[in-house]
């Protein structure tokens, strides 16, 4: 199938194209809940529109862990229906859905007491594995192991002696995260939906009680659009209350914000071959292998201030620190940490006031005609959210409406994965690049890396490094202004690539060069680019003094010192 090209000029004729006629479902909000939404409602034949105030995956589904998982810990809960249906996801994004995006990774469980933590920890570990080979979704992974003291510490020689008496190995998954979201939102675009980042909903259209559409504000060009349609979703996550209150209702449930906030070290700080899953008091913490560079994360905690700037404090990033100190022979220290983020979880409130606590699940609700929210839930099931969002937009639509088909629905850029992964070498040889660089472009774009190709072949200079990022190609910058809806600095930065927590500088050296690639694509003149620069370094510093602060209050107000980025 065609591939869909979202750049400056689609944007403004897809909410021309929403606000021209009535559509089947309008979806607010575009984290990787929305987008689903909206791929499994325009792929059931209904007309479907998304928009989104910021950029793709600009809150939580650019800020999680990068994990696709059963959700091991909620055996421990007895919450088997959550893991077995985690698990099926699991294997449906690894086989057949995204297999370009979602990839194995193997994790080590350190146990520390002889006896009967093996038997109680591996008979949970294979009672994971066994859930997942009966979903029949489970073959693309190696079974999970049992490893002596002597034989962990050979897989991770990073650890110290005495912080294990032997350990298990099992497998999950990971992605990254918003690359994922950008890459659901072009494939919603390729089946026809008109899609407009930076498209804020200002108030609910209605017709009595009835919700009939939203309006939109353009926030880069300027200008107002009303559009209508026949059921609108709400998925705005930790905002669904703030969207909510639009319509003057409270809602039948309530959002709170779980902030969890992850460091990003070399590979080298860490000596080790697997990742590693380790208890805390509160939770898990993980150390995840991620390119040439650790993640690790992640924190648990209450947060009631800034929903889109979430700040990490220094009491935050001592925490991480800490608990993954107390079992590295080679303490890690602030030094050490190149990245930083913080992210927030939208999680449906109960009675515990422990975050830890509040429920992964998911609801879908009708609270007035014509609006569907769906909150809650875990990145690894957003496309059970979606079907349950869209089934739920369809009892108020009065159509025959086609069953969701997303359980076989690829995503761009895996059909013919696999055959160019097979094809690297001659790739490699066709285009001058090293096979390395190829890999690189097919496990982001998929087939789709071609079209990076095409722009390498058109003007060689781009298939060079960034020079002070080197694992990121120039054409990946022009690609995600011209392709996929990249209109700030921030955005190709921080989301369509890594590198604002891939290095000590956190992406400043690479701003002005990216800036001037952009610059050819959006038409940016010299002080766009000026301003775009600037605008990325007041960012970057802002988040280095709220990492100075010691609790959430100063944190955030630090991290508020930079504006939002204004277009011309």
């Amino acid at each position: 199938m065609r591939t869909a090209t979202l750049g400056p000029a689609q944007r403004a004729e897809s909410l021309a194209a929403m606000a021209e006629r009535e559509l089947d479902v309008l979806v607010v909000g575009a984290g990787v809940v929305g987008a689903g939404t909206a791929l499994d409602a325009v792929t059931r034949g209904l007309s479907t529109g998304l928009v989104e105030a910021r950029d793709w995956a600009s809150g939580t589904s650019s800020r999680s862990s990068k994990l696709i998982h059963g959700g091991l810990r909620y055996l421990e809960m007895l919450d088997f229906a959550l893991v077995r249906e985690a698990l099926k996801e699991r294997g449906l994004l690894l086989e057949r859905l995204a297999p370009h995006l979602v990839k194995p990774v193997p994790f080590l469980y350190p146990l520390q007491h002889k006896g009967w933590e093996r038997l109680y920890a591996g008979s949970g570990v294979a009672l994971y594995d066994a859930m997942s080979m009966a979903r029949g979704h489970g073959r693309g992974l190696p079974m999970h192991r049992h490893l002596s003291r002597g034989h962990a510490l050979r897989v991770a020689p990073a650890l110290k002696k005495d912080a294990l008496v032997g350990a298990l190995q099992y497998y999950d998954a990971q992605m990254d995260d918003a690359r994922f979201v950008t890459t659901l939102v072009r494939t919603a675009a390729a089946y026809g939906a008109p899609v407009a980042n930076r498209a804020r909903v200002t108030s609910f259209l209605r017709e009595g009680e009835r919700v009939v559409g939203a309006r939109v504000q353009d926030v880069e060009a300027g200008g107002e659009y009303d559009i209508h349609a026949k059921q609108v979703v709400n998925a705005t996550g930790v905002w669904t209350d703030d969207t909510q209150s639009m319509v003057g209702e409270r809602g039948q449930f309530h959002v709170r914000a779980s902030k969890g906030i992850h460091l990003v070290v070399p590979k080298d700080r860490i000596h080790s071959s697997t990742g590693l899953i380790l208890r805390t008091e509160k939770s898990v913490l993980f150390v995840i292998p991620w390119g040439r560079h650790w993640i690790i994360g992640t924190t648990d905690t209450d947060w009631d201030l800034d929903k889109a700037h979430p700040a990490a404090s220094s009491a935050d990033i001592d925490y991480l620190l800490e608990h993954v100190n107390s079992v590295l022979s080679v303490p890690l220290t602030r030094d050490d940490v190149e990245g930083v983020y913080a992210g927030l979880r939208p999680l449906l409130a109960g009675e515990s006031d422990a975050t830890s606590k509040l429920s992964r699940e998911h609801t879908v609700a009708h609270p007035v005609p014509g609006l569907v929210v769906v909150a809650g839930g875990k990145y690894t099931t957003y496309r059970v959210m979606a079907k349950d969002a869209v089934d739920e937009a369809v009892h108020g639509l009065d159509l025959r409406v086609a069953d969701c088909v997303t359980e076989d629905t690829p995503l761009l850029g895996a059909e013919g994965y696999r055959a160019l992964w097979n094809a690297r070498k001659r790739v490699a040889a066709r285009t001058g690049l090293h096979v390395v660089r190829v890999e690189h472009l097919l496990n982001r774009y998929g087939a789709m890396a071609e079209e990076v190709l095409e722009l390498i072949a058109a003007d060689p200079s781009l298939g060079e490094p960034l020079h002070a990022a080197d694992d990121y190609l120039r054409a990946e910058i022009v690609y995600a202004a011209s392709h996929e809806s990249a209109r700030h600095l921030d955005d190709v930065l921080t989301r369509r690539t890594r590198i604002s927590i891939e290095t000590f500088d956190r992406g400043t050296r690479s701003a002005r060069e990216a800036a001037e690639l952009m610059a050819s694509v959006l038409g940016w003149d010299k002080d766009q680019v000026e301003r775009e620069v600037q605008h990325y370094e007041k960012r970057v510093e802002a988040e280095r003094e709220s990492q100075r602060q010691p609790d959430d209050l100063t944190a955030d107000a630090a991290r508020l010192g930079a504006p939002d980025i204004a277009p011309r």
